[in-house]
């Protein structure tokens, strides 16, 4: 009886899905169909496929990929950002996936890796009740009262920081954790404290902090370790004319948005003359409107320098003419045109001073002040290094580097630590680093999972597990025995006052966060645990994958063919 039950159990399945097809061949005879079991497999295995290869990647002792363009552009990394934007993903599921995790990049700047991850090992945990018939809609269930008692646990778990105790020792040991998974060592700690440095630069009380207002500037020039922080500007070009003074020390800034040149009329118009004379007359008159600009600018020059040598540099965001350029240099003024527009706000900020629009009227507050402005020449390329600036609130991080692959890879880094110092100073706490939040929580879903009733256990001990792949993979790729330091780990953790135990990947013990630095971002966790889960609850109550048209792995239509 029991065989001949499941046998009419195993029919009714089937017709109702070749129903379900034949509904979808009807509406589209084109459309391509994977069935609830497969469809449910194949998730599960593009998930654990996209997993194994960003896997090696996590945490300082990860290891590099080398992706190389078609255009034979190579890049060496390990950010986990890079490598799923880089990457052509063609399967729809690992697609989902990767643009999940790049999105918690673009709201946090970090975790990326961390959610591929997540995201694979929920799905992994979720197949073994799948394969014992358990239905997917009891493990969301489950997966639901994890989530939200993970996110209640990340508040009690956070350590808060007031604003007196955001010093500088707290910012780097934050910028060191996420710049010691992007470079080596020696350089993390070197960019940690320009990071930090740039960060307390741009920060202005009771005002949201604008990353954009960090000028990032690279020259193919030195090492990675020549990398520094500049307490003011750089440009991408200098002055126009070759007698301009190349260093200039105590100078004005004058920030300007006003034509030095010859313009055309913008309405077509003929200008007639019957001798040379009037030819001449039209020239000056046309020439005189362009001059009077020039003689305001030395005017104001010589009011307010006097008889000092202190420098007057004009930047101006649009152009110069050599006849002006000329003027301004026997003026003894720097000239240099065609300033790019984002330079101007930077400009203002770290200087001092405001961008004037008319030459008429000016006034000494929209000046501003520099210490030292300089050229640097490398190879065919100029640079204007504006120097010394007081009360500033802009700055340049200049990044030196013997190739492109290694200044794109510090420039990614860069970008990082910035955002996670960032972070810390919004969200005003930390959290322990180094899998001790992983395994704190996992102790605490245990905990839980005795409190609830029924079958939804199944899916809190499932995400519960999935959240130890992180201590698990750091050491792996630390080169430890597994087993052995997650074993370790856990017995710490239970043991009476030593909830927040992190994994030493030098040693494979146990080590407090708290002690030696480790510290990650709140809000990092937090889209870690949102954005994991959601993904993987989604992609299990996917009962069917339809593609219309095309269909899977299969040459697209003759189209010499006849029409039928």
């Amino acid at each position: 009886w029991f065989l001949w039950r499941a046998r009419k159990t195993l029919e009714a399945k089937t017709a109702k899905s070749t129903h379900t097809m034949s509904r979808v061949k009807t509406v589209n005879p084109n459309a391509d169909i994977i069935g609830k079991n497969h469809s449910l497999a194949m998730n599960i295995q593009a998930a654990q496929s996209l997993m194994s290869v960003v896997k090696s990647n996590l945490g300082p002792s990860g290891t590099m990929k080398m992706l190389v363009s078609g255009a034979g552009t190579i890049k060496i990394t390990k950010d986990g950002k890079v490598l799923l934007d880089e990457m052509q993903i063609q399967h729809p599921t690992a697609s989902i996936i990767a643009r999940t995790a790049t999105a918690q990049d673009d709201i946090t700047g970090d975790g990326t890796t961390s959610n591929v991850l997540f995201t694979g090992e929920l799905l992994r945990q979720s197949s073994r009740h799948l394969s014992e018939g358990l239905h997917p809609r009891v493990i969301v269930e489950g997966f639901e009262l994890a989530r939200d008692r993970c996110m209640k646990f990340v508040d009690e778990f956070k350590k808060d920081v007031s604003e007196e105790k955001l010093d500088n020792e707290l910012l780097m040991n934050v910028a060191k954790s996420s710049l010691r998974t992007k470079v080596h060592q020696k350089l993390a700690d070197h960019l940690s404290d320009i990071v930090v440095r740039a960060v307390k630069c741009i920060r202005r009380p009771k005002m949201p902090l604008d990353l954009h207002m960090v000028e990032i500037m690279h020259m193919v020039h030195k090492s990675d370790m020549d990398t520094r922080y500049i307490n003011g500007l750089v440009l991408d070009h200098g002055a126009r004319h070759p007698n301009m003074a190349k260093r200039s020390e105590d100078c004005y800034i004058f920030i300007c948005n006003v034509s030095l040149e010859y313009e055309k009329s913008e309405v077509n118009a003929g200008f007639f003359y019957s001798n040379a004379e009037e030819r001449e007359k039209q020239v000056a008159a046309e020439r005189k409107f362009t001059d009077d600009k020039v003689k305001k600018i030395i005017q104001f020059k010589e009011k307010v320098c006097g008889d000092s040598k202190k420098g007057f540099i004009l930047i101006n965001q649009k152009g110069i003419d050599p006849l002006s350029l000329d003027l301004l240099q026997k003026a003894g003024i720097v000239g240099i045109r065609r300033a790019k527009r984002r330079n101007m706000e930077r400009l203002s900020l770290a200087c001092g001073g405001y961008a004037v629009n008319s030459v008429e009227d000016l006034d000494e507050k929209c000046l501003g002040h520099a210490d030292l402005v300089y050229e640097h020449v490398l190879g065919e390329d100029k640079f204007t290094f504006v120097e010394g600036c007081k009360n500033a609130a802009s700055c340049t991080v200049l990044i030196n580097g013997p190739n492109d692959h290694t200044i794109r890879q510090i420039k990614d880094a860069l970008r990082d630590g910035l955002r996670a110092v960032r972070n810390v100073m919004e969200d005003k706490a930390v959290i322990a680093g180094a899998g001790a939040f992983e395994i704190a929580a996992h102790n605490d879903l245990m905990k839980f999972k005795k409190t609830t009733k029924g079958r939804v256990k199944l899916g809190i001990d499932a995400f519960a597990h999935a959240l130890l792949v992180i201590p698990k993979t750091l050491a792996e790729n630390s080169g430890l025995d597994v087993q052995q330091a997650i074993i370790a780990l856990m017995e710490q953790s239970n043991s009476e006052g030593n909830p927040r135990v992190g994994l030493d990947i030098a040693t494979g013990k146990c080590l407090l966060p708290e002690d030696v630095g480790i510290w990650d971002n709140v809000r990092v966790k937090k889209q870690l645990l949102h954005l994991g889960s959601l993904v993987a609850m989604k992609l299990l109550l996917v009962d069917e994958v339809i593609r219309a048209g095309r269909k899977f792995n299969k040459a697209p239509a003759d189209p010499n063919a006849p029409v039928m």
